[in-house]
């Protein structure tokens, strides 16, 4: 027994070897080169059984009544005007674009995608119109009513707790919009104040330095008078709305005389303190003031009644 396995195995790897060295001398001459080896599936062969296949169909059909089936066969519905001028303008839409970027590659309008979409689109639009136009028609010819009746009532699919539920839901929501937008609006008010504020004051301080200079510009005699002071008070009150004046209080101001405040009226202001015109050399000499030349006005009536001086009294003491 096993010498007969030991027969049957020589042959084996004889049988192996042999062929190894065919495949060696092909490939030496040229018979056999790398890609050669392409597996062979056998083809395939389809059954087209026509009896039987119409068999089946006859199993299954079902011959129904149109208003179970609702299908419809129908031709496209006319293209609209608005359509029309719709899809012009939607290809010359697309042709700016070309026109306008030299990225995108040029692609014809029967074949770019974007237009076949729209038009695709538009051919089940019009489709559909004309299913509805007919399909209405034959729920009319089998007596199926197409519209609902006024006392129709049908009860809401969802409870009154949760429409509800959905109302304060949207309410809340719309509020916290509202509230989100009105510190919206503060915040731009308050940052636009602030600028107003800021440029308020930019303006107010620029005025002072230029009053300063001016000021210091009268003092060193640069200029001649002090104008320029009246200019910022007439600026000032420029903007300020006059007071309407009933006729009944003119007529009493007239007749009585303005009243108003009478505290602080003989105080000096700017105007009565840049004001020399009632300035005079003579009352205002250094050393002599309005009453000595009053009371010296009379001549020396009083010289008797004078105290002498320190130097007379030493002399007199002495």
């Amino acid at each position: 027994m096993a010498k007969f396995v030991e027969e049957s195995y020589d042959e084996d790897s004889y049988e192996e070897n042999s062929s190894d060295e065919e495949l060696r001398e092909a490939f030496k001459k040229g018979i056999i080169k790398p890609g050669l080896n392409v597996q062979v599936e056998p083809e395939k062969t389809f059954a087209n059984n026509i009896p039987r296949m119409k068999e089946k169909l006859d199993d299954i059909i079902l011959e129904l009544p149109w208003i179970e089936r609702l299908d419809m066969t129908n031709d496209l519905a006319p293209l609209a005007p608005e359509l029309a001028l719709q899809i012009e303008r939607h290809e010359q839409k697309r042709e700016n674009q070309f026109k306008g970027n030299k990225k995108i590659p040029y692609i014809s309008p029967e074949q770019d995608p974007v237009l076949n979409d729209f038009k695709r689109e538009i051919l089940f639009y019009r489709q559909a119109q004309t299913a509805v136009k007919d399909g209405i028609v034959k729920l009319k010819e089998h007596g199926v009513p197409t519209k609902r009746p006024d006392d129709y009532f049908a009860e809401m699919a969802k409870t009154d707790e949760h429409m509800q539920k959905i109302r304060k839901h949207l309410t809340a929501k719309q509020e916290g919009q509202q509230k989100s937008e009105r510190i919206k609006q503060l915040r731009e008010q308050k940052k636009m104040s602030k600028i107003i504020q800021r440029e308020a004051e930019e303006k107010k301080q620029a005025e002072k330095r230029k009053m300063l200079k001016d000021l210091k510009a009268y003092r060193k005699g640069k200029l001649n008078n002090l104008d320029f002071l009246d200019d910022d008070k007439k600026k000032g009150q420029k903007g300020r709305p006059k007071k309407q004046v009933s006729k009944k209080r003119q007529e009493r101001d007239s007749k009585y005389g303005f009243g108003g405040k009478k505290k602080g009226i003989k105080r000096n202001t700017k105007e009565s303190a840049s004001n020399v015109r009632d300035f005079s050399m003579k009352k205002n000499r250094a050393g002599v003031g309005a009453k000595a030349l009053y009371k010296n006005k009379g001549g020396n009536k009083n010289k008797k009644n004078q105290r002498p001086g320190k130097n007379r009294r030493m002399k007199s003491r002495n």
